[in-house]
């Protein structure tokens, strides 16, 4: 576990990916990723436009960043993330241990029951796991986020629980009561209707789970297994919808792919920050609008690296709260 508290969090290289005319991101990112004292590279988008049709497989645009992302975590290079991140990733490497590895009583037992994969026979649902109770299982020896992951969507615009009625997707749900990290309920949103995490469980819940139905693709990591399967399911196949309907393809097995070891948690732990100016400068791929925005912030990060700049750069510990309780 120790690991997850080096340059690269415990990942092999951190990626961020963007337009290099986007130089004003780039800048952000570089200063963030300093005062998180965490190392990035970058990598130059690709305009969709400009990509030779012939490269195409059959209908759309796809993505080559695999081909150099072995074991490694990728950003969007619009994303914060809050100043406890290293905390924040620990607790998850303890939770996708215990949805993955085998329980200290022989190979093939886990704490899931619907691990590695429903059976017929399988429950449609599994009784909550309490991160304040976490089962012991086998030590990874590869990562210390577990040795039998593909992908990690750590950071997305909504997420829902696997449903009863998948037979690909284990069930398990692990649930942290009281975690500090997490915004009031008033404040946090998704994509992803119903919003069952803040729906159902108190105030300040995490949960961790297998994916269903991602949206967004703000962060993910991609272990060296996982990368080769995403390059031959995604990459080499029909390309026909945008990419983060095709890793949730990738996960659930689903348009003639093969289901995939995908973890995730709600909340996300990479969020897009959105700086004072026009709206119209938010994106690069769709409309905002012709507003703008007077103050900048970051969606559902309480302690947000970018918002702290001041703070962090003058060794102060008086971090601003942009979700506190009282307000």
């Amino acid at each position: 576990m120790s690991a997850i508290q080096n340059s690269t969090l415990g990942f092999e290289k951190i990626f961020v990916v963007g337009l290099p005319s986007r130089t004003d991101r780039r800048d952000g990112m570089i200063l963030q990723a300093a005062l998180s004292e965490i190392e990035v590279n970058f990598v130059d988008g690709v305009p969709g436009n400009t990509v030779v049709d012939k490269a195409i497989p059959k209908t759309s645009e796809h993505d080559r960043l695999h081909d150099g992302a072995i074991g490694s975590l990728i950003l969007e290079d619009d994303v914060d993330w809050d100043i406890r991140i290293r905390k924040q990733l620990h607790d998850f490497a303890l939770s996708a241990q215990t949805l993955t590895q085998p329980l200290p009583d022989g190979p093939a037992t886990y704490a899931d029951p619907t691990y590695p994969r429903p059976v017929e026979n399988s429950p449609e649902v599994v009784p909550d796991i309490p991160f304040d109770y976490l089962p012991a299982t086998v030590a990874p020896k590869t990562s210390p986020y577990g040795d039998d992951w593909d992908l990690l969507w750590i950071g997305h615009c909504g997420m829902h629980f696997p449903f009863r009625d998948n037979k690909s997707i284990p069930k398990a749900r692990i649930i942290r009561s009281n975690d500090v990290t997490v915004a009031p309920k008033k404040n946090l949103w998704t994509f992803n209707i119903p919003f069952t995490l803040k729906e159902t469980y108190p105030e300040h819940t995490r949960a961790y789970h297998h994916a269903q139905e991602g949206v967004c693709t703000l962060g993910y990591a991609i272990s060296q297994r996982g990368a080769r399967k995403l390059l031959h399911e995604v990459a080499l196949k029909d390309v026909s919808d945008a990419y983060d309907i095709l890793l949730r393809f990738f996960c659930e097995g689903a348009k003639g792919r093969k289901p995939h070891n995908c973890l995730t948690t709600q909340p996300a732990l990479f969020h897009h920050h959105r700086p004072a100016g026009p709206n119209s400068a938010m994106s690069d791929i769709g409309n905002h609008g012709d507003g703008f925005r007077e103050v900048s912030m970051t969606d559902m990060v309480r302690w947000s690296v970018r918002l702290n700049a001041d703070a962090l750069l003058e060794g102060r510990t008086d971090f601003v709260d942009q979700y506190p309780d009282d307000k």
